[in-house]
């Protein structure tokens, strides 16, 4: 299948194939993508028909069209197949929120500059917003300062996609992830199985040294004395 985008969105139409293509000529491109050059539209079915293949319209707008022989079923299975494995394999990236007061507190701050570094290491978008409230409102360059301080504090996980602007009360701006949704999925699953094989390691060599001392301590414990018979014990009794 073919895509065609516009305006509006993308529109999936049905290449031409063998008796469909109503053209004079067509330039030509053989089944393993060799030139063959222009031909005569009769021809080139000829050529398909032998083959035991299917004429394809690849590029309708050339002049001439430009035709492939191929097996187009088996094009078509393999198009749908590779569609599905992008569609599972794709991952929205999610918008975060952050609000801050243009004269909060170097904790707080630390806090959610926190959260941003997480939202972000997660691949996601962070759009930050600064409530002014009374007289703060007379003071935008304290929320814009704040901001790009914010950006910069964080300039190794995510950039400014969306730059600070005033938007009645609030102030906003949009900090989007160096790294893709799914790059930073993987990371992280990477983290956890790393992370969990060093636990692993670490219970057995625990196990190990727990083993080892034992051992150690059988090795060197004195051997028991042999019991000695009794001095009153009447001689008679013996067997």
């Amino acid at each position: 299948m073919a895509s065609h985008t516009i305006s509006g969105g993308s529109i999936t139409t049905e290449l031409r194939v063998n008796d469909r293509i109503r053209v004079p000529e067509v330039r030509l491109v053989g089944p393993g993508g060799e030139q063959v050059g222009i031909v005569r539209i009769e021809d080139a079915l000829r050529l398909a028909a032998e083959a035991d293949l299917d004429l394809v319209e690849v590029a309708p707008t050339a002049r001439p069209p430009v035709c492939r022989l191929m097996d187009y079923g088996k094009f078509k299975y393999e198009t749908a197949q590779k569609a599905r494995e992008s569609r599972r394999n794709q991952t929205n990236t999610i918008i975060k929120e952050m609000k801050l007061r243009p004269k909060i507190d170097q904790h707080d701050y630390d806090t959610k500059k926190g959260h941003v570094v997480r939202f972000l290491k997660a691949g996601d978008k962070v759009k930050i917003t600064i409530m002014f409230r009374g007289r703060e409102q007379h003071r935008p360059e304290l929320g814009y300062r704040l901001l790009q301080r914010l950006a910069a504090d964080v300039e190794d996980l995510g950039f400014i996609e969306s730059n600070a602007r005033q938007d009645g009360r609030n102030m906003t701006m949009v900090l989007g992830p160096h790294k893709k949704k799914s790059e930073a999925q993987a990371e992280v699953k990477a983290e956890k199985v790393k992370s969990t094989a060093a636990k692993v390691a670490e219970k057995d060599a625990e196990a190990a040294e727990v083993k080892a001392h034992r051992e150690a301590a059988q090795k060197t414990a004195s051997p028991k004395k042999p019991r000695r018979r009794s001095e009153n014990l009447d001689p008679d009794m013996e067997a």
